[in-house]
């Protein structure tokens, strides 16, 4: 407590205040963003889980596709195949 006497006498009584409301407002900043970065890890989660059901639905379409079209006698479309390989977004078409 002696310490913060002395250093109010030293620098004066309003550079402490305003050191203290600049430490509250760190505290209170970093509980927020700790708040918020809990939230976007959430949705960095979901985003991963939802790009997952995506790539698999692609492929379950793909493979439909390539069933109906044996089934049909249609040539497949071999472009659409390709593109779902993995090396360019299958999502385009």
């Amino acid at each position: 407590m002696g310490d913060i006497f002395a250093l109010i006498a030293e620098v004066g009584f309003p550079i402490v205040g305003a050191l203290a409301a600049g430490y509250f407002v760190f505290l209170t900043m970093k509980f927020i963003l700790a708040g918020v970065m809990d939230s976007i890890n959430t949705l960095t989660g979901i985003i991963k889980m939802l790009d997952n059901r995506v790539k698999t639905m692609n492929h379950e379409v793909i493979r439909i596709d390539m069933l109906m079209s044996s089934a049909l006698g249609v040539k497949p479309d071999l472009d659409r195949i390709a593109r779902a390989d993995g090396k360019n977004d299958a999502r385009r078409d």
